[in-house]
């Protein structure tokens, strides 16, 4: 194949979107480029798909990653246009799941903010005292306990479990949770989260920050959607 017009050289493609040539190359060889052409000499040449396979890529970057973004031009290139789509789909879906859990994580905020919340015990409380305050069976908190979600401590002597004041925290948590229907798998994170940042103040601002963060994701997510429909296209 000879160059000609409308051909460009792998440095006139790597000045055109800002890379080094060695980049070109590598994004040549990992499949986010489709194969070069080759002059009678054997240097490469690339035509303009080559520049908006670039274009694509690096606009797929920030709302999927490098990673995915590589994954679905590959594919692209491979013919596999399918499978292309469903790797944006999976990355659609984690992102839901993500939402859903910072939901879960405001819920459980406003149950603990809300009037429905009592001050913390002053001392530590046996299971049947935690389930009248909170209002649940015994039985739910063992069930919580099991899942991992609660962890009480032991009366030493008698091995009776016992709820200090973070301990009852959670379960309010857990019992907002469950009557919004989310699953333990749903809940653990919050609970988790709530004892990393240490209080409700630390976790809301985090809550508040993860979720400008999925916000800028998601518009950078419909931003390298476009760009890949239009290079389909």
């Amino acid at each position: 194949m000879r160059g000609g017009e409308g051909w460009l050289r792998t440095v006139d493609l790597a000045r055109a979107v800002g890379l080094s040539t060695q980049q070109v190359r590598n994004y040549e060889g990992a499949g986010v480029l489709p194969p070069a052409g080759r002059t009678d000499a054997g240097y490469r040449v690339f035509g303009e798909r080559h520049r908006d396979a670039l274009l694509t890529y690096r606009a797929l970057q920030p709302g999927y990653g490098a990673v995915t973004a590589t994954r679905v031009m590959r594919a692209v290139h491979d013919g596999d246009v399918a499978a292309a789509l469903a790797l944006v789909d999976a990355a659609h879906a984690a992102l839901h799941e993500e939402r859903g859990s910072l939901r879960a994580a405001r819920e459980a905020l406003e149950a603990l903010a809300g009037g429905e919340t009592a001050a913390p015990p002053t001392r530590r409380l046996r299971i049947g005292e935690v389930a009248a305050l909170i209002g649940v069976r015994t039985s739910a908190l063992r069930v919580w306990e099991e899942a991992g979600l609660l962890v009480p401590g032991r009366e030493h002597g008698t091995g009776y479990r016992v709820y200090g004041p973070a301990d009852v925290r959670d379960a309010r948590v857990v019992r907002a949770l469950r009557r919004g229907h989310h699953l333990f798998d749903r809940i653990r994170p919050v609970l988790e989260d709530l004892r990393r940042e240490g209080s409700s103040e630390a976790l809301w601002a985090a809550v508040e920050a993860r979720g400008q963060a999925l916000t800028a994701r998601t518009r950078a997510m419909l931003a390298g959607a476009a760009a890949l429909h239009a290079y389909l296209e």
